[in-house]
């Protein structure tokens, strides 16, 4: 087995990115309010701070922010998706296994980078927040309900129509 290295901070700030095995999937948005519970649940038994958040069809990406003291990330998503799979199998849903008998809804691996300064913050966010419009499943940020961006907005930290035609070509700039 290969063990994977990750780098681990303490009250670190991390983005992640996490993605259904099926590429073609709608199970997050069609499945929204099990996938919410298993955040709100994770976040009451392992406390964190979720500091940008967009969720599309197939993968969602990320930005936590862990207490002090703490770097297990890693058991944090394995929680939340463990509870989103058992959510959809108790409510019916039909999912694949794999040779060992687990269900296979989930990608086993997630990208995760440490974020290292307010600037490289900053450009995670932007990127977190213009995702769906990258992907094209909206024109403008405003317009997908599935993203910390509205609370952004009613912060006052960026406005309705951030990210207008202006951000489309810096979009296309951001990798994935």
């Amino acid at each position: 087995m290969v063990l994977y290295r990750r780098n681990r901070v303490a009250g670190g700030t991390y983005f992640f990115t996490v993605t259904l095995k099926n590429r073609g999937s709608t199970l997050l948005v069609d499945h929204i309010n099990p996938l919410r519970a298993a955040f709100r649940a994770v976040k009451h038994a392992y406390p964190f701070r979720i500091d940008a958040l967009v969720i599309l069809p197939e993968h969602l990406h990320a930005i936590w922010t862990l207490p002090p003291e703490d770097d297990d990330y890693s058991g944090r998503w394995r929680a939340i998706k463990a509870m989103f799979t058992r959510s959809l199998a108790a409510n019916g849903h039909r999912m694949e296994r794999n040779p060992k008998g687990e269900y296979d809804l989930w990608q086993r691996r997630f990208w995760e980078h440490t974020l290292r300064d307010g600037e490289d913050l900053r450009r995670h966010i932007e990127y977190v927040h213009f995702n769906p419009v990258k992907h094209s499943y909206v024109t403008g940020v405003i317009d997908w309900p599935y993203s910390t961006f509205h609370r952004y907005v009613r912060l006052g930290v960026y406005p309705r129509d951030w990210a207008g035609e202006s951000m489309v070509v810096a979009g296309a700039e951001w990798g994935e």
